[in-house]
């Protein structure tokens, strides 16, 4: 929609005065210029549906068109599968800030909840610990990252734009943002998740007696007089590091990394309509709650039909515009518009495909609980099933069993 138009719409209804966003002239008199006007969406195709006169916020519709009005295809009743980072209750602080999509903000998303996270240079995310599993992707910028195993021996990486961490339930750990800030996304294994009931560690300073810790560290109890209270954390201030070299250890460093450079994994190739790279347990070994796929999609490209039989699939769309059908079976089926920012969520066994709707490629992440990843190709399943029961259940012409592929296609 033409930018003046839009604000002419907003600016009426905050007044109360939009009666028809059809109304609106296509005219911008005050700027004296002719503006290009496209039509405002409508729930309309073919046939059924009619204008809706308001009130309304056409924004919303622009941005959800497959909601407002349906493909013919769609049927039943869904679950709401999209929910937007933009919608959720942003948490500031002095060194950045934090919002959350958990089962309170998508009630669908049982298995997972997800956090972005910004920090500005030199900021810490506190030494905490979670009771839930935590994988990341940087989204921007660089980071620090520290974390302790259980045998005693510590970890410290750098990580950048597409990389990865992952630290077990219980594993404590820190984030600290480097020259810029990072911004970066954090995916707990559990629906349940918020950042309210995280183990930090001011906190638990904070509410034990100072004798305790006076006698637990070997010191006297004035040491503990200035301890720096917990609203004051969380994310708060700091200098970048001027080191990464882990600080030395009788145990020696872990064995175990707890980061991966995803990016630099040779994706899987879809041809010229895009790439896909899965991390899961076999690559990222650590990684035993979590499995991910980065999906690229360029413009008029389509995530294949498929499905995943081991896990629901959250996910998050980083860049561009998409569009997800989702069958659930017994003639129900819902189709979403996604766009950056958002979070999109399907059930283990629903089919689905992810279109690129827009001009620019489309990035998103498939994440599951589980891992490893696994999906069954429509595409496939029908090429190596014996060509008369494909025919004999939908009656196609030879001209489709033909250019069937006998290799998962996954992005056409």
């Amino acid at each position: 929609m033409d930018t003046t138009r839009r604000k002419i719409i907003q600016t009426l209804a905050a007044a109360g005065a939009v009666a028809s966003v059809t109304n609106v002239p296509a005219v911008a008199h005050a700027a004296s210029t002719t503006a290009t006007i496209d039509p405002v969406p409508e729930p309309i195709v073919g046939n059924l549906g009619a204008t809706d006169p308001g009130p309304r916020n056409v924004v919303l519709d622009e941005m959800n068109l497959d909601s407002m009005a349906p493909p013919t295809t769609d049927a039943g009743i869904m679950p709401n599968l999209k929910f937007s980072f933009s919608n959720a209750h942003n948490r500031l602080a002095n060194g950045g800030w934090a919002r959350q999509v958990t089962i309170t903000e998508l009630p669908v998303s049982t298995d997972v909840a997800g956090v972005t996270m910004r920090l500005k240079e030199g900021a810490i995310r506190e030494l905490h610990w979670h009771v839930e599993a935590e994988w990341a992707f940087m989204l921007n910028g660089r980071a620090q990252v520290t974390c302790l195993d259980p045998q005693g021996r510590n970890f410290v990486d750098t990580v950048g734009v597409g990389d990865l961490w992952y630290f077990p339930a219980g594993f404590p750990h820190s984030i600290q943002g480097l020259q810029g800030g990072c911004e970066f996304l954090l995916v707990f294994d559990d629906g349940h998740f918020s950042a309210g009931s995280t183990f930090m560690l001011s906190d638990w300073f904070a509410h034990t007696p100072k004798s305790v810790l006076a006698k637990n560290f070997g010191v006297p109890e004035s040491n503990f007089a200035n301890l720096a209270p917990p609203s004051s954390r969380w994310i708060y201030p700091g200098q970048v590091p001027t080191s990464s070299t882990p600080v030395s250890d009788p145990y020696g460093q872990s064995p175990q990394s707890f980061t991966y450079h995803m990016m630099a994994q040779p994706p899987t190739s879809g041809k010229a309509h895009g790439r896909v790279r899965v991390v899961d347990s076999s690559k990222f070994n650590v990684s035993k709650t979590i499995a991910a796929a980065l999906v690229e999609v360029e413009p008029g490209g389509l995530r294949e039909m498929h499905w995943h039989p081991n896990a629901d699939e959250w996910q998050y769309y980083i860049e561009g515009n998409g569009r997800m059908t989702v069958f659930a079976g017994a003639g129900t089926a819902a189709t979403f518009d996604y766009q950056a920012g958002d979070v999109g969520y399907v059930a283990a066994n629903m089919g689905h495909y992810v279109e690129n709707t827009g001009k620019t490629t489309l990035r998103f992440l498939e994440i599951f609980k589980t891992d490893r990843y696994a999906d069954f190709s429509l595409n496939q399943w029908m090429a190596v099933t014996p060509p008369a029961l494909v025919q004999g259940d939908l009656n196609l012409p030879q001209q489709v069993m033909d250019a069937l592929q006998k290799k998962k296609p996954i992005i056409v």
